[in-house]
């Protein structure tokens, strides 16, 4: 097992933290991406007031047609119909005004909350492109993928709902108070006698909440993580009877996220009956206080009904304000995740060197090479090796010697703590990665094909490949003719991971996209351990021709397939303990010729 695939199912440092450790900072950063948006957001905000405008002036006229209609009981004048009238028309016009603004807000938040998710998440991903090959060593792709997909899903969710709830909750709150005040001074003053409690409640219960936020976010990345590997590795698991093992262990991460989902929602969730508790607390001051008013003439009836209505109103956008709470803990929680990836150590942007690496010749040597995962504990110490150009170069050796490492090096996905790489004459390290990387074609012993044609699978080795150029490449692989038997030949569509193709066939393919690439330096990792000895054959030729006039580095497996290479490199611990041809290992009966009669044994054996 590689380096890098040993971390893959760890938990990435520092993900145990609980509570964000800046929220106004994040809070700030997060507004910064609506910053393009300005424009509709003023529309936003101006609908939004003429929505709210229309809702606020009701109540006053549902006022005054009460106070009307008890006036006219009260002095015997009869009932004004006309005045009646005049205000339900007013009424239903200001409804339907209101109802259509209330609509443009929605939609006009609708594209700014989409547009600022697209953008962030573009970002993400590029950003995932940039990210050095040691970030997923140390990152489970479950959390990685919880960070890109759920945690901006998450904060799309809370703009397009938050946002538009705090901007009308504001402009509600503003247009009450002065309607209030229009009305009756003093029973503003009543009314806000409970302000200060609602204010305080939802401070003390955000700050008990946040954390679980947190955690939550947390444990989800956790959950995606380990289902992502217990489904990916779904066979090894059976084969191996760690299913229950794999149940215990997802019911304990489940457990830990239904107890951090459970309290962030029953802490939270006690803002809303609180808040509707303050808000009937003034309901009732107020009535009790209007009455008086009535009483005593100070106020029309129709004037407390139209308070009253103020004072209902008034508590709907502060226990919508506790709601907005809840919804941007979460979306900030969410938020610090994402923008902990986008602030991670990328690979330096380089310049593409003023080198033709189509004119550079296939050969390669490491001199000195030192590198190490973790700079303290080295896994090549001192290497030095040179291969010629068109030579097939084989690299064996127990799991950890290196072999894998080497590939790494060579494909610039590290860079060496020490030594240099020249390929051709000229160190890796002056030329661009994707300058380095051009040089190179892998077939791996595990197949990657994406979720396309089979057209599209070959021609992803080449940039502007064409038909002709894609039918050339799989008859070289000798793929052409099994892919003629398909239903739909090359415009055969692979589904995930290639499971209508065998896997012999599928070896076939990364063989032709290889071949297509036609690379200066190939890298294959004992592409055929994996499949039946008829098929070995035919990925065999392919190889042979493939290799061809073409510097190869062999990972091998089993030895007997690496007989005809022109050099063995046999390393442990880091270092190349022997190096020769396959004869000339044996003869010296060191550790080569240990490990190939003992392979050979065993094949004997099962033969």
């Amino acid at each position: 097992m590689s380096q890098q695939q040993k971390h893959h199912g760890s938990i990435p440092k520092g993900m145990h933290e609980t509570k964000p450790k800046e929220f106004k900072k994040t809070l700030l950063r997060l507004a910064r991406y609506l910053k393009p948006r300005t424009f509709q957001l003023v529309l936003v905000v101006c609908a939004a007031i003429l929505a709210t405008l229309f809702n606020v002036i009701s109540p006053k006229l549902l006022g005054d047609a009460t106070s009307s209609l008890f006036a006219s009981f009260t002095e015997g004048t009869g009932v004004q119909f006309g005045f009646l009238g005049r205000i339900t028309m007013i009424l239903a016009g200001l409804y339907l005004l209101s109802a259509f603004f209330t609509f443009l807000q929605q939609y006009l938040m609708a594209g700014v909350a989409q547009k600022t998710i697209y953008e962030m998440r573009q970002e993400v991903n590029e950003k995932l492109t940039r990210l050095p090959l040691k970030y997923y060593d140390k990152h489970s792709h479950g959390d990685t993928l919880s960070r890109a997909v759920n945690d901006i899903d998450n904060i799309n969710t809370s703009l397009q709902q938050a946002l538009t709830q705090m901007i009308t909750s504001v402009i509600t709150i503003v247009g009450i108070i002065v309607m209030m005040l229009l009305i009756s001074p003093v029973l503003t003053l009543v009314v806000f006698i409970t302000v200060p409690l609602s204010m305080l409640a939802v401070r003390f219960i955000a700050s008990f909440s946040q954390k679980h936020f947190g955690t939550q976010q947390k444990e989800l990345g956790d959950i995606n993580g380990h289902v992502e590997e217990m489904f990916t590795g779904h066979q090894e698991v059976k084969a191996f009877g760690h299913e229950e093992k794999a149940i215990q262990q997802f019911d304990e991460v489940n457990e830990r996220l239904y107890q951090s989902g459970w309290k962030a929602q029953f802490i939270s969730g006690l803002m809303m009956p609180i808040m509707t508790f303050i808000g009937n607390l003034g309901y009732v001051f107020v009535s009790i206080t209007g009455g008086i008013f009535v009483l005593n003439g100070t106020l029309l009836i129709g004037g407390v009904q139209a308070f009253i209505q103020y004072t209902q109103q008034f508590s709907q956008p502060l226990v919508q304000a506790a709601g907005i709470a809840n919804t941007i803990q979460s979306a900030i929680a969410s938020a610090e995740r994402v923008f902990s990836l986008l602030d991670e150590d990328e690979e330096t942007e380089e310049t593409p060197a003023s080198i033709d690496t189509g004119a550079l010749k296939g050969d390669v040597s490491f001199e000195r090479v030192a590198f190490g995962y973790d700079k303290n504990v080295p896994v090549i110490r001192d290497l030095s090796l040179h291969a010629k150009e068109g030579q097939t170069i084989a690299i064996v050796g127990p799991t950890g010697a290196g072999k894998t490492t080497i590939i790494n090096l060579l494909m610039r996905f590290y860079e060496l703590n020490k030594g240099s790489i020249k390929v051709g004459g000229t160190d890796i390290s002056e030329l661009s990665r994707e300058q380095a990387r051009s040089m190179f074609a892998m077939v791996l012993q595990d197949t990657w094909l994406f979720n396309g044609t089979i057209r599209e699978n070959i021609a992803y080795g080449r940039d502007g490949a064409t038909d002709e150029d894609i039918i050339r490449a799989a008859k070289a692989a000798y793929a052409d003719d099994f892919i003629r038997t398909l239903p739909d030949g090359y415009d055969t569509v692979l589904g995930e991971d290639a499971q209508n193709i065998s896997q012999g066939q599928r070896q076939l393919l990364t063989i032709a996209r290889a071949i297509l690439a036609d690379p200066k330096i190939l890298i294959l990792d004992e592409a055929t351990s994996s499949v039946d000895t008829r098929t070995e054959m035919n990925i065999q030729k392919a190889m042979n021709k493939l290799m061809a006039n073409r510097t190869s580095f062999v990972i091998a497996h089993r030895l007997s397939t690496i007989k005809d290479a022109d050099l063995i490199l046999v390393m442990k611990n880091g270092d190349i303990i022997e190096k020769g041809s396959h004869e000339e290992l044996l003869r010296e009966n060191g550790f080569y010729a240990d490990l190939y009669n003992s392979q050979f044994s065993r094949e004997e054996a099962v033969s």
